[in-house]
């Protein structure tokens, strides 16, 4: 038997249950895993809440990306071997001590990224490059916007883009987190709690305003995000950690100067093996070279997913958290 976190029902942190499975049979295009370090994203609240819909209904094992070592390999797979340390995002069931997972989902860890690293990357790593690199493609001549710049993303996102050469400004939600965003590539750190950010992103830019704005907070920025963006400009809205952004209305993009607005997702930026590939060889790029270094500032026992989700929620946490079997 395995031990695993299961949603039986949807709701508060508390549904998340502690069970023993029992993995099904191993299938031929399939590997099996056993977790060193497991992910936790704003997105495995989203499922857990109900806000978002599992794919394969309840129960369910929550959990998008992990980093572990194989231990079993299906009959057709070729590319891997048992004893390979993979890391993995995209598909929910990782909140468990070991699970079956199709093998093109892998990739291998290189030597010098460690497994909490790699569990800690994969979602944010991804989502971070994707942003900087293909939603808008940041240069020396980009001046951005970050919310939740001490956020796992965000302190991804404000290194790579400083290494881009790009004029980085971010929020956070708290004084204690600016020296940290400061750390991490952003050249002015804004408490949106406390300052009218609307008014120090014009006073930073000249009345200017930001090429693109990266907001995955949601409600709490919404619309004000739109103010702060110059004529043309993007809004990339790619979370909605503080609720659902509602009463969006289409005309307003032009109001605020012919706007453009995306919501995008990651996987439809590695839905081909050949993308997925690419995104994580210039992902691990990145950290081997020392532009992006991951921060896992919060380890947890799996057995307290309860409380990882609960501060994760609160906005206690900064950079990563992982959950170690």
């Amino acid at each position: 038997m395995v031990y695993a976190i299961q949603v039986a029902k949807t709701g508060q942190p508390s549904v998340l249950t502690p069970v023993d499975i029992k993995l099904p049979e191993l299938q031929e295009n399939e590997a099996r895993i056993r977790h060193k370090a497991i992910g936790v994203n704003f997105i495995d609240t989203y499922y857990r809440s109900g806000l978002y819909d599992a794919p394969e209904g309840l129960p369910f094992i929550p959990g998008s990306e992990g980093a572990g070592v194989i231990t079993a390999l299906g009959e057709a797979v070729s590319d891997f071997s048992v004893g390979d340390r993979v890391a993995y995002a995209g598909s929910l069931g990782a909140y468990s001590e070991e699970r079956n997972i199709p093998a093109g989902m892998l990739v291998r860890i290189p030597e010098n990224v460690s497994d909490e690293q790699a569990a800690a990357l994969m979602l944010k790593g991804m989502t971070a490059r994707y942003l900087l690199r293909e939603t808008y493609k940041v240069n020396a001549e980009t001046t951005l916007l970050c919310h939740a710049a001490a956020g796992g993303v965000g302190l991804i996102v404000g290194q790579w883009a400083k290494a881009l050469g790009a004029r980085v400004i971010g929020t956070v939600g708290s004084t204690g987190k600016i020296d940290l965003a400061r750390d991490n590539g952003y050249e002015y750190v804004i408490n949106y709690r406390e300052d009218d950010w609307v008014a120090r992103v014009g006073e930073i830019t000249h009345g200017r305003g930001c090429d693109v704005v990266y907001d995955s907070v949601g409600k709490d920025t919404f619309p004000a995000s739109l103010d702060c963006i110059r004529p043309r400009g993007l809004w990339c809205s790619f979370g909605q950690s503080s609720g659902p952004i509602e009463n969006f209305s289409i005309s307003m993009l032009s109001q605020k100067g012919s706007l453009y607005a995306t919501r995008p997702i990651l996987f439809h930026y590695i839905s081909k093996r050949w993308e997925f590939e690419k995104t994580v060889e210039e992902l691990f790029s990145a950290v081997t070279n020392g532009i992006v270094n991951i921060q896992i500032n919060q380890r947890y026992p799996l057995e307290e997913a309860a409380k990882a989700h609960m501060e994760l929620e609160s906005r206690k946490t900064t950079g990563a958290s992982v959950l170690i079997p």
